[in-house]
């Protein structure tokens, strides 16, 4: 079993320990007596940083937690020449622990104003490279919902405790010293002993992961998102220096934003939604006007095609027309009885619609695939209405002048 170094003290990043086995396949890896990289546990992400040999400095990439209570250390290069009993010396990335030890207590922070505020317990907490996330049980029947007024309150009273800079302490007590201590959350492990993260006079839980002295060192909160998910909802939050290069990031999309439309950042939302109320006028116009020249194109195909046999085949071959507007043309020209319409586009992607008024005997969807098969394209549709696309535009009044042919067979 590994001693654990970071549970007395998460701001040691310096230490020495001995090697007791080194791994080398299929990634290398070391397990030491002792350790201050925290492994990959109860939601929080592991630690990285160095192992110092002599003069040589093994990237530490990943960090374990075995089922038998060692921490396995995986790196990015093998150790050479190394044997149990060799001494080295950790470094941790100081910048990495102090992002999750502020990340971290956020949590406990925010799990325990959610309780306080609206009786929503955690049930489960993730921690990723830019992001945390906490899911909030809703159970009562008093909270049947995550409010916005909600969100905000917890996030509110969050930052008043970061703002106190109330101490942060360790402490280890046994399990039935813990029933008795009124506990956030008393976990389902049997271990005898807890270690427990007491934010004075705010929250007291147990937890196994890294943790800031003092709640003004988290340096604040800001909760991003929420979201509806089986148990309950979804929080996403940030905290510390993460919080601060959010909402940087979000600073500068939204100037850019405003830059667009010449106004100012607060002023965007109202300026999106003109936008988008504008765009679907227009949307709606060109569909519109797309309607009329399909109908007028079509009276003028149906006037130029001669009747042949009791009926109408239209082949005509457009440039500048997708297969949107292919479909609608094929489908006002058999609104007509006795007509079959083999269309097809060069550009701005090469598309066919072969498409026949209801009652004739022909099989648009067999005729489509025997076409484009000889194109190198693909598609295909039922027996009165069939569509698809080919690689290029070469050949295609060829291959419409031969399903033409292929009808008065």
């Amino acid at each position: 079993m590994t001693e654990r170094l970071y549970y007395q003290d998460s701001f040691l990043y310096n230490f020495d320990a001995e090697v007791r086995e080194v791994v080398e396949t299929p990634r290398p890896a070391v397990v030491l007596d002792r350790t201050a990289f925290y492994p990959t546990s109860g939601g929080q992400i592991h630690d990285t940083g160095w192992l110092v040999l002599g003069n040589e400095k093994h990237r530490v990439t990943e960090i374990v937690d075995a089922e038998d209570g060692r921490v396995v250390h995986y790196l990015e290069t093998p150790l050479k020449d190394v044997q149990p009993g060799t001494r080295v010396r950790g470094e941790i990335d100081a910048s990495c622990r102090r992002d999750h030890m502020q990340q971290h207590s956020a949590q406990h922070v925010l799990s325990a104003a959610f309780v306080r505020l609206f009786n929503m317990p955690t049930v489960s907490f993730h921690m990723a490279d830019d992001y945390c996330s906490l899911d909030l049980q809703i159970g009562d029947l008093d909270t049947p919902a995550l409010s916005k007024e909600q969100v905000e309150s917890a996030e509110r009273l969050a930052n008043e405790i970061v703002l106190e800079n109330r101490a942060v302490d360790i402490r280890f007590v046994t399990r039935d010293e813990a029933a008795n201590l009124g506990l956030r959350k008393l976990p389902p492990t049997e271990r005898d002993e807890l270690r427990l993260i007491d934010i004075r006079d705010f929250d007291l839980t147990a937890c196994g992961g890294t943790h800031v002295n003092g709640t003004g060192q988290i340096g604040g909160i800001l909760l991003r998102k929420t979201e509806k998910v089986r148990q309950g909802y979804r929080v996403e939050f940030v905290a510390g220096q993460r919080a601060v290069a959010t909402a940087r990031r979000d600073f500068s999309t939204l100037s850019e934003t405003a830059a667009l439309f010449s106004s100012h950042i607060y002023d965007v939302p109202q300026q999106a939604r003109r936008s988008l109320d504008e765009i679907r006028s227009q949307r709606k116009e060109l569909e519109q006007s797309l309607e009329e020249l399909a109908a007028a194109q079509a009276a003028t195909l149906l006037t130029e095609t001669p009747e042949n046999d009791g009926r109408r085949v239209v082949v005509r071959t457009f440039s500048g027309r997708d297969l949107n507007f292919l479909k609608l043309l094929a489908q006002k020209l058999t609104r007509q009885s006795a007509v079959i319409a083999l269309l097809a586009s060069e550009s701005p992607q090469p598309a066919l619609v072969f498409a026949q008024s209801p009652g004739q005997p022909h099989d648009m969807g067999k005729l489509l695939k025997e076409t484009l098969g000889k194109l190198g394209g693909r598609g295909g549709g039922s027996k009165d209405l069939a569509q698809g696309g080919a690689p290029t535009a070469q050949g295609l009044d060829a291959a419409l002048a031969a399903a033409a042919q292929s009808l008065s067979r």
